[in-house]
Parts: C-alpha cells; sequence; structure tokens
C-alpha cells in the first residue's frame, strides 16, 4: 500500500505540511496520493541512522549483504502487478517497458548479491618484506542516491546506485523523485521488508519525499554523508557536484549527466546500406520516446548526395513513427523548448516532423541538419535535447569531421557505422573519438546498456563527474570504497581473507 510517508530505517514518518502528487502524462491528471515531504528533522534522523547502521554494516559479512540483496530482488517481484500498474500510472510509459525495467533491477540486485558472496571483490593484496603490507577496499559510509526521472526502478530506489552502494557495505539514503514517488515508496517497502527479514541493521537504508531542492541539498551538505549518487540533468548534477565540493569536508558525487551520443557513418556505409541505416536510427532515436541518456541525438557524416538522400529517409522514417507519451509534462515542455531553440539557430533545418493529431504530453519526433562550419561556430547546436530528437551535421571533409569531434563535450558514447573497406582508415577516428566518450558502439546503436562486467557507462565530464568509474555493471561498486592497508599487523588481528 501506499502511504505518502517516508521511509526512516525501520518505521514510516511524516512530520511535514508539505505535501506534492505524482501526475498521470497520459491522462494528465493528478494520482490520488498525496507525498509529505521529508523535515530537516527527518532527515537528520535518516542520516545519523544510516551512520549508526554503518558502524554494523561494514563489517556484516559478503554472504549475509548477499542474502540481503537478494531478499530485495524477491520482495520487489513480489509487489506483481502493484508495482507494474502504479509504475504506468506516474510514467505514462507502456506495461512492457515497466516489466522489462523491473526484470533488469531485479538483475542488478541479484548479480551484485552473487558478487559480494566471497570477498574477491575486495581486490586483497599482499606485499612488501616479510608480507607485511595488506591492502583491500572498504566502504565509505552512508550515500545519499537522488532517482532518476527516466528510469523510476533501474536508476531509482533500488536501482544501481543503491544495489552497488548496499553491495560495498554503505548504507543508503533514497532521495525519491517526486515524479514517481509512489512507485519509490513500493519499492522502498519492499527494501525495509527484506531488511527486517535479514536482520540488517535500523538505518540501512532510509526512503525521503521531496518535491523541490531542499531534501536533496541538506543531504549532500550533511557531514555524516560519505558520498552521492546522481543520474539527471547537466544543471542538476553540477549543482549537487559544487555543494559536495564546498563542504569542509568534501565528498565524491557520481553524477551522470548530459550526453548527444555522436554517431559517424562512412561514405562506405551509406553507399552500402543507407536505407536500412535510416530505419535503425529512426527507431533508436524514437525508442522510449527518446527518453535514454544514450539516445544518439547527433548524427556526423561527410557532404554527398548519399548523405543527402540518407537525411531525408532518415526524417520520413522517424516522422512515420507513432508518437507517445513523455513522462511529465515538465519534460514535455522542455523537450519542445529546447528543440526550438536548437531548429532556430542560424543555417539550422528542420528536415521532418511527425505529422497528424496528438495527444497532451506526446512528443512529436523531429530531424534536422546543419553544416559541419555552422556547427562548430555555434555551441548552441552541441545541446542535448531530452526527447525524440536528433540533429545530422553534414561535414565539408574528414578533417573537419575529426575537429568536431574533439570539440565536443564529454559523452557517454559515440557510435562508428563503417564498412569493412574503411577499417585501415578509422584510426585517427577511433582515437579521436576515444577522447571524447566512455564506450565506443561499431555498427550498432547506443541506446540500450548491457549490464555486465566490461560495460562502461559513463565518460568525460559533462557525462559524468567522474569518467573513471562505471555507473552499470559490478564495477560499479568501485564508487563506494577506498583503498586501505594494514602494515605490520599480526595474522589474529587481520580480515580472514588477508591472512
Amino acid at each position: 500500500m501506499i502511504t505518502g510517508k517516508n521511509y526512516i530505517g525501520n518505521t514510516l514518518s511524516a512530520n511535514g505540511v508539505v505535501t506534492y502528487q505524482t501526475l498521470n502524462p497520459k491522462l494528465n491528471t493528478p494520482n490520488p496520493t498525496s507525498f509529505v515531504e521529508a523535515t530537516s528533522e527527518e532527515i537528520d534522523l535518516a542520516v545519523a541512522l544510516a551512520s549508526q547502521a554503518f558502524d554494523a554494516y561494514q563489517n556484516i559479512s559478503g554472504d549475509k549483504r548477499s542474502a540481503f540483496l537478494h531478499a530485495i530482488a524477491d520482495e520487489i517481484e513480489a509487489l506483481g502487478d502493484t508495482l507494474v500498474e502504479t509504475y504506468m500510472s506516474e510514467t505514462g510509459l507502456p506495461e512492457g517497458r515497466a516489466k522489462g525495467e523491473r526484470g533488469r533491477t531485479l538483475g542488478q540486485l541479484r548479480m551484485f548479491g552473487d558478487l559480494v558472496k566471497t570477498e574477491d571483490w575486495r581486490n586483497p593484496t599482499i606485499s612488501g618484506e616479510a608480507n607485511e603490507l595488506r591492502q583491500y577496499l572498504i566502504p565509505l559510509g552512508p550515500v545519499v542516491v537522488f532517482g532518476a526521472s527516466n528510469f523510476p526502478l533501474a536508476y531509482s530506489t533500488a536501482g544501481g546506485d543503491t544495489a552497488s552502494a548496499l553491495a560495498a557495505g554503505c548504507p543508503v539514503i533514497v532521495k525519491s523523485h517526486p515524479m514517481h514517488a509512489g512507485t519509490g515508496e513500493l519499492v522502498a517497502s519492499a527494501i525495509q521488508k527484506a531488511a527486517q527479514n535479514t536482520e540488517m541493521p535500523k538505518g540501512v537504508f532510509s526512503n525521503l519525499n521531496s518535491a523541490g531542492i531542499e531534501v536533496g541539498v541538506q543531504l549532500v551538505k550533511h557531514p555524516m554523508v560519505k558520498a552521492v549518487g546522481f543520474t539527471g540533468s547537466i544543471r542538476g548534477g553540477r549543482a549537487l557536484y559544487d555543494l559536495a565540493s564546498q563542504r569542509d569536508e568534501p565528498i565524491p558525487v557520481f553524477a551522470e549527466m548530459g550526453s548527444i551520443n555522436p554517431v559517424i557513418i562512412t561514405q562506405k556505409a551509406l553507399e552500402a546500406r543507407a536505407s536500412e541505416i535510416a530505419q535503425t536510427y529512426a527507431n533508436s532515436i524514437t525508442l522510449g520516446v527518446g527518453q535514454f541518456c544514450t539516445n544518439p541525438g547527433l548524427i556526423l557524416g561527410i557532404k554527398s548526395a548519399e548523405l543527402t538522400i540518407f537525411i531525408n529517409d532518415l526524417g520520413e522514417k522517424t516522422a512515420a513513427i507513432d508518437a507517445h507519451c513523455m513522462l511529465h509534462p515538465n519534460i514535455h515542455t522542455a523537450y519542445e523548448k529546447n528543440g526550438e531553440a536548437v531548429i532556430n539557430q542560424p543555417d539550422a533545418r528542420v528536415v521532418a516532423v511527425h505529422q497528424g493529431e496528438i495527444e497532451e504530453n506526446y512528443a512529436q519526433a523531429k530531424i534536422s541538419t546543419v553544416s559541419g562550419d555552422a556547427f562548430l561556430k555555434n555551441p548552441k547546436l552541441h545541446q542535448e535535447v531530452f526527447g525524440p530528437f536528433s540533429l545530422v551535421v553534414q561535414c565539408d571533409d574528414d578533417n573537419q569531421l575529426l575537429q568536431i569531434i574533439s570539440q565536443l563535450e564529454g559523452q557517454l558514447t559515440g557510435t562508428i557505422l563503417a564498412e569493412k573497406e574503411d577499417y585501415k582508415d578509422l584510426s585517427p577516428l577511433v582515437e579521436r573519438l576515444q577522447n571524447r566518450v566512455g564506450r565506443i558502439i561499431f555498427n550498432g546503436v547506443p541506446t540500450g546498456v548491457a549490464v555486465v562486467d566490461a560495460m562502461t557507462h559513463g565518460g568525460p565530464y559533462p557525462a559524468s563527474t567522474d569518467s573513471r568509474f562505471t555507473a552499470v555493471g559490478n564495477q560499479a561498486i568501485k564508487r563506494w570504497v577506498r583503498l586501505f592497508s594494514y602494515q605490520g599487523f599480526p595474522e589474529e588481528l587481520l580480515p580472514g581473507f588477508l591472512k
């Protein structure tokens, strides 16, 4: 049952007077539950409990933390249709997307549970004279996780940040996203139940409601908080990063932010399969109404008759795809505003827009194009348009294409579409792209992020605040730990796996 209250340790709390409701974007009407925003005192209590819990939780065996994570997955699964229906009512997304994201969330929890069953993930290392140095990874302390607007399950309450932090031995306080607070509360109830059933310390998890920024600001500034996880806008992530840097004790903020994910198409690829690429990318641009952080928002090619044909074909195929509801009216408004800001720049031209009547909060897919020279001179053309939008840049030659890539801000992904005949000439492009992105896709699409060990989901700023880490896969656990060494300790005083 959704109560609208805050989950603080093992208790429900609603001492505040500020309330808000989520919105059904398809119906454009409020959902029934009123959520009570956490008070300053409730925030302090949640952090104090997390700090107390850390003393015990960091020393709980991997087997027990593993059982906790598996129990969370089981309890979320047990929510059944209630969770799916709530998700749909708060996002406007279809049942298939809800179930798919739930499956990914359960998979992540169980993956991290399996990872920490043994202590190998801590990378225990023994060296030095007479083996007197013993090094391993230890958890940082209480972590604050901000729910993401576009992934209510996989990047929010029990998403990858929470799962990896709990796996590492860090208690977690979630600042629930106001657009899907009901979905967040249902998941929080599952985590709370799992914590009690597996006898985890009180305060190992809390979930706080907030419609504004005040709760998040207080959490990041709280001296007992030791790290932050965030997925969202550049503006929001940078604000949290700056707050954390200004503390008396600065703490890391692992923020995944904006990305336009450049796609480079070679001339030979256009000659061989332009129509196929156009259909594949029309589908990718509109997938999930373009509300993925890996949405291909920028396509680069060299001016030619084939590129012109491709641009028009991409426009037609994208515009022909049915419009769908965006996550929230605010996101839809931002999509329209930011798209217009790009389209209205000098030399930019609209290729195609989805036609026909659309319902409120539904997005019209758009394809635009611009010259390479104009793109280089105008940073406003580099901005992310969150939604089903892509800008095709017509470069004069290979040198200009490489220049454009060099001047791009950091990105999560880059994609190369090429033929075998291109291989001998691709090294400069790969090297230039490698310096600007966290992952290069070859002859594929950037949408779709596999939850596996070798996945890099991060990149140079502003794709993320620390390009040394990934937010997806088992290596995401490394964000919440630090290196620690014992020197000259008797074996009796060492952890078992360091003896």
